[in-house]
């Protein structure tokens, strides 16, 4: 399988590697639908070619893996509905699950900046490999919207209330930080990537995790680790509004900086974070918490909160965002239920384990 240069998405076989490369390095390999279709039509051949016996995502341009979806894309559409971004969605979302349930090994080098769909690309790999140039994060509530392509599942599951913290704020993670919250699982240093490469493509490379393994340094001490008591202390609380209280009343920069940061998010996307979050720690699958994710994600988009944040943070760059409702208290448990609860049958999203 060959690739074009000019492609957006560069898809081909490496000795025994199937590859993809994110392609679109001005925009920060930010993924399009067309993107998303691509890469589905190669994962799934590859599933059943023999000569392909692992997959390795990487990204062009030395400074992103993926920095998240085309959400201008959304944005441009909204005079035309919500057909765009159910579409992109509904594709997107099923592309995670395969990632998650891939059956070869999937290595993903989550070099550079990785945020919201390039986490969905990257973070439910087999093999997640960051550097000493990472950026995670899910920057979702800063734009109207909340942690998708999985990422509240993968929250979920990070340590005591560290995903509530990452999901809340959009605090980017470095390296350690990121391994720390299960969002990697190893560091290779980025002058050492080429050899990586190398090795895993060579049809005599030898085991892929021993490979990585042979490459991998000790990531040292994670600033999210070192500052767990505290972050569990705070975002272990039973509302936004008790975080935020309890913020106040602790004393020192860091509680003051996180107040300002969650200050500035959407209300309405903070807390419905918040639910997300913690209704996919009872959930059974990854699955499960896409099918909620694409309902919060569709209703955010016609209801326009998600639009407004596009258009403040990214159109007219004015950074001063009208959030609906602006307050907090103003939403109610019954709106977050009703936001969380199933769409129409034929709506649904529907992923099964």
């Amino acid at each position: 399988m060959q690739a074009a240069a000019s492609d957006d998405v560069l898809i081909r076989r490496e000795g025994r590697a199937g590859r993809i490369t994110m392609n679109r390095p001005a925009a920060l390999n930010a993924l399009t639908l067309g993107m998303v279709r691509k890469i589905w039509a190669a994962l799934t051949a590859w599933v059943g070619d023999p000569a392909v016996h692992l997959v390795l995502l990487d990204g062009a341009g030395g400074k992103a893996l993926c920095a998240g979806g085309d959400v201008r894309s959304l944005y441009d559409s909204r005079t035309q509905g919500s057909a765009l971004p159910r579409t992109f969605w509904s594709e997107e979302y099923p592309l995670n699950a395969l990632i998650g349930r891939y059956p070869k090994p999937y290595v993903a080098l989550q070099d550079g900046i990785v945020m919201g769909g390039g986490i969905g690309l990257s973070g439910h790999a087999r093999h997640r490999i960051v550097t000493e140039r990472s950026r995670l994060a899910m920057p979702e509530t800063g734009i109207g919207l909340i942690p998708d392509v999985g990422g509240t599942w993968l929250l979920a599951h990070a340590p005591g209330e560290a995903g509530v913290y990452l999901g809340l704020t959009g605090e980017a993670m470095g390296a350690t930080d990121a391994i720390h919250a299960r969002f990697a699982d190893v560091l290779v240093p980025s002058a050492r990537l080429p050899e990586l490469v190398d090795r895993l493509v060579d049809d005599k490379g030898g085991a892929v995790g021993d490979v990585i393994a042979s490459l991998a340094q000790k990531p040292g001490p994670a600033p999210l680790a070192e500052r767990s008591a505290e972050i569990d202390r705070i975002f272990g609380g039973a509302s936004v509004e008790a975080m935020l209280e309890t913020l106040a009343g602790t004393p020192g920069e860091w509680p003051q900086k996180t107040a300002a940061v969650l200050a500035q998010k959407s209300p309405k996307s903070l807390k419905l974070t918040l639910a997300a979050i913690r209704n996919a720690r009872t959930l059974g699958s990854l699955e499960a918490a896409l099918n909620v994710e694409y309902r919060l994600c569709v209703r955010l988009f016609e209801d326009g909160e998600f639009v407004e944040g596009v258009r403040a943070l990214l159109v007219d760059k004015d950074r001063k965002p009208k959030w609906s409702p602006p307050s907090l208290p103003e939403l109610t448990a019954e709106l977050v239920a009703a936001y969380l609860a199933p769409l129409p049958a034929s709506e649904e999203l529907g992923l099964a384990p």
